[in-house]
């Protein structure tokens, strides 16, 4: 097994594009989500997501030692030849440092570069399904019935930490954070980069090309 990070912004379309890979091929590749990892922690109340609840709700980062402990646990449980796409961990050069120590070779790490007027734009017309927590945009990936999941028949609702000023929030953090994970993994000489404004598809196939 080898890893793939995933670098960008909140909304720069890192899990849409993981998505797409890992389910069309589901042999080669394994998308793992931070971001679905603590959700879905928070929604059974384990004793790391009542803790985690706090810090998303206002937007802010969870602690590293949080979500290493989950992220460590899925990598523990995976096996086969297999790539895993690692989306929202890490998220500093903290957890960067951390990964390394697991003994998982790191193949590449993607940047999805997009400016943070066009993400806010993107992040304001997200929509998700809390049944089945399939994703949706009004503009770039509409449900076939407004407001409808296509895949559960749910009715889609705004996430919390996508309002404007938890998004205002979340972006600071990331340039603050997580932006010098950047000049640690091109340092190792593992960062590529894409331009992550050209369409779902698009997008997907660059960041296959790129890792």
């Amino acid at each position: 097994m080898n890893i793939v990070i995933l670098l960008g912004a909140p909304g720069s379309g890192k899990g849409t594009i993981a998505d797409r890979i890992a389910a069309g091929d589901t042999a080669s590749f394994k998308h793992v989500s931070s971001g679905d990892l603590l959700r879905g922690a928070v929604a059974k109340g384990t004793p790391a997501g009542v803790e985690a609840k706090g810090y998303m709700e206002k937007g802010e980062l969870v602690p590293d030692t949080l979500i290493a402990r989950m992220i460590t646990d899925v990598i523990a449980e995976t096996h086969g030849d297999l790539t895993m796409l690692l989306d929202g961990f890490p998220r500093n050069v903290a957890q960067a440092e951390i990964l390394d120590k697991l003994g998982v070779p790191v193949k590449s790490a993607v940047l999805v570069d997009v400016p943070d007027e066009i993400i806010a734009d993107r992040i304001a017309g997200r929509r998700v399904c809390p049944k089945c927590k399939a994703g949706y945009h009004v503009k770039a990936l509409p449900p076939k019935v407004e407001g409808v999941c296509d895949k559960c028949g749910g009715e889609l609702v705004i996430r919390k930490d996508d309002n404007p000023e938890t998004v205002k929030d979340r972006l600071a953090v990331y340039h603050r954070e997580t932006e010098p994970l950047v000049a640690y993994y091109e340092e190792k000489g593992l960062l590529r980069k894409i331009d992550g404004d050209q369409g779902p598809d698009r997008n997907a196939a660059a960041f296959k090309a790129a890792m």
